[in-house]
């Protein structure tokens, strides 16, 4: 007999206290693949109806549900079912890591017990390196095949987009050295400073994520001419580029001055009035009057 009891109250104990729990992924995930979220309740016998998930905005600071059928949140898919409620992002991205929570509507559920704990996971991702040369702007990318004079400084500089801030390495093509940092720099270049260097940059957590680029760098003669180097092509072509838009600039506004010269010279219609014919007193277009002259009335 006291077994049932304490069965009943045990029962009733986890009937008052069942939670909203929320089951995901733990670690991270790669980028592009599918995750899945399920919101279901302690006790499998409680009604999931009334609850929706609720996603929590970095930009805004606030939790914004997710329902079934949200414009808001396309990329998102929610499914309910009799026990659990679940959430599928087909395609994962940067922006899916969360955090997420089970909230219920029901009015007679406590405020301890209205939301679930907050689920949150990483999306490892690793974007495809950029290099850039110190001195100009990062916008400009560098070509394939960097063309420098023998004699000049040339540093480099490796970058990506990433989950966790990658580890850089800089190597050359038929040589042991690894030089570990992001920026590569060679003073005063010589001919014997020419060759393939790889920048590499691997991922903290997820090796299979690492990237690496190679470019070449190509030492000119100390007789070649300046424009042959990429520094000076570089400034061929942006000259190149500042004369055209100024001889567009140039003839739109010779342009625009001919036409309003144009308009302004322009003859205006002709007044019908100036060939009108006098009438005199005594011709028939004239109207009766009392007045004696001679002169024409119009």
């Amino acid at each position: 007999m006291k077994v049932l009891v304490v069965a009943a109250l045990v029962a009733l104990i986890q009937g008052n206290y069942a939670t909203l729990l929320i089951k995901g992924p733990t670690n991270g995930v790669l980028e592009g693949e599918m995750i899945t979220v399920e919101c279901f309740y302690s006790d499998s016998e409680l009604n999931i109806s009334q609850v929706h998930f609720e996603i929590f905005s970095k930009y805004m600071q606030r939790w914004s549900p997710v329902f079934e059928r949200s414009w808001c949140y396309r990329y998102l898919e929610v499914e309910r079912t009799p026990e659990s409620l679940v959430l599928s992002i087909p395609v994962a991205g940067s922006y899916s890591g969360g955090p997420y929570r089970c909230v219920s509507d029901a009015e007679n559920v406590t405020e301890s017990d209205k939301s679930s704990k907050p689920l949150s996971f990483k999306v490892h991702y690793m974007r495809e390196l950029f290099l850039s040369r110190e001195g100009y702007t990062s916008y400009l990318g560098i070509p394939q095949e960097l063309k420098v004079q023998s004699g000049e400084d040339v540093v480099l500089k490796c970058s990506a987009s990433s989950s966790e801030e990658p580890s850089y390495f800089w190597q050359k093509e038929g040589s042991d050295w690894m030089l570990p940092s992001s920026k590569l720099t060679l003073k005063k270049v010589s001919a014997m400073e020419g060759g393939k260097y790889t920048c590499m940059a691997e991922h903290l957590s997820v090796k299979s994520l690492s990237k690496k680029r190679t470019i070449s760098i190509t030492v000119l003669p100390e007789d070649a001419a300046w424009y042959q180097s990429s520094n000076g092509q570089l400034i061929l072509m942006t000259t190149a580029a500042a004369v055209a838009l100024l001889v567009i600039i140039f003839s739109m506004s010779v342009f625009l001055c001919r036409w309003a010269k144009r308009a302004r010279t322009s003859k205006g219609p002709i007044d019908d009035r100036s060939q009108k014919k006098p009438i005199y007193k005594a011709s028939s277009e004239s109207l009766p009057s009392s007045c004696g002259d001679k002169q024409p009335l119009v």
